[in-house]
């Protein structure tokens, strides 16, 4: 549900995109990003491709998130303040699937086209979406755990949210994987670190704690591994297979170390490009896909130094 203080901004940003001139000269296309944070070096390759096209395309753009991945009101703010500026098209990154449904149902009533990223909203007033397909990565998550176990064991998952499409594709992805797949490997827990790595920490020592005997654990995004790599070091537990999401230095370091035995890299700087350039497009109203795919890989000590991995790291 939200707050009233969001009711009450959505009600003025419908004020003002309906009264209010264009915040901006005339000859200035404007397109705001807004995305789930930006304390992830994750958010900040998105950010580098965004600047890449609006570069390419002559455009004005903006980039900003709250300062966690938990803070949904204040993503809303934020959306609120970048439609009130009357801009050409939004990107936007939901960290709640269904909380800026209002905005964005407004936006698009004053024909402002809307491009989601990273993270789609459950609706249709996207014209598209920019993203990983987050349900397959993260069964290759799974079969990539189940080679290394054996195909037998338990595994637990520490998953950066439960609301967002991206908290929930991943863990539904590996789960359900797991279920159809590896009927002698039980996921023995699923707990939320909220893409905190301090919080992660702290969750994947509790889940440690509970099953010493644990062969696996899969974090869903930058900092949730990196929670699980860091409870793994901590506590000197040894055997425990970590996959992780996303792929930062401190990923990419742990894998060089041995600490992770591999992880599912996105294309950051894609997600980004591909963004701002439907936005143009869907703004001089071309034919969009539903999903512009923007690819996954998985990479791990053998392939790491591959020229095709490199060109999707990003620390």
């Amino acid at each position: 549900m939200l707050s009233r203080r969001t009711l009450i901004g959505a009600l003025s940003v419908a004020a003002t995109l309906t009264m209010a001139p264009a915040a901006y000269a005339q000859d200035e296309i404007y397109i705001p990003l807004v995305s789930k944070g930006f304390q992830h070096q994750f958010w900040q390759a998105v950010k580098a491709g965004a600047d890449q096209a609006a570069e390419e395309l002559g455009v004005r753009i903006t980039f900003e998130g709250p300062d966690n991945e938990t803070m949904v009101d204040r993503q809303i703010d934020m959306l609120a303040a970048a439609l009130a500026n009357n801009p050409g098209a939004i990107g936007f990154a939901a960290l709640d699937s269904q909380a800026a449904i209002p905005l964005l149902r407004q936006a698009s009533e004053a024909g402002i086209p809307v491009i989601a990223f990273d993270s789609g909203v459950d609706s249709d007033i996207p014209v598209s979406t920019a993203t990983t397909d987050n349900v397959a990565a993260a069964a290759l998550a799974a079969d990539k755990m189940a080679e290394f176990l054996g195909g037998e064991g338990t595994v637990a998952v520490v998953a950066h949210d439960q609301t967002s499409r991206t908290g929930i594709d991943r863990r539904d992805g590996f789960l359900n994987q797991m279920e159809s797949e590896y009927p002698d490997i039980e996921v023995v827990t699923v707990q939320y670190g909220a893409g905190d790595q301090l919080q992660s920490t702290e969750v994947a020592k509790a889940i440690l704690t509970a099953n010493p005997d644990l062969g696996g654990m899969f974090g869903t995004n930058e900092g949730s591994a990196i929670g699980i790599v860091n409870a793994v070091r901590e506590m000197g537990s040894e055997g425990v297979t970590i996959i992780g999401y996303d792929s930062g230095k401190a990923q990419t370091d742990a894998i060089r170390d041995g600490l992770m035995a591999g992880a599912i890299t996105q294309n950051p700087v894609g997600i980004g490009y591909e963004t701002v350039k439907a936005a143009v497009a869907a703004m001089n109203g071309e034919e969009l896909p539903e999903i512009i795919d923007t690819g996954f890989y998985y990479y791990d000590q053998s392939n790491i130094d591959d020229a095709e991995i490199q060109a999707v790291l990003y620390d």
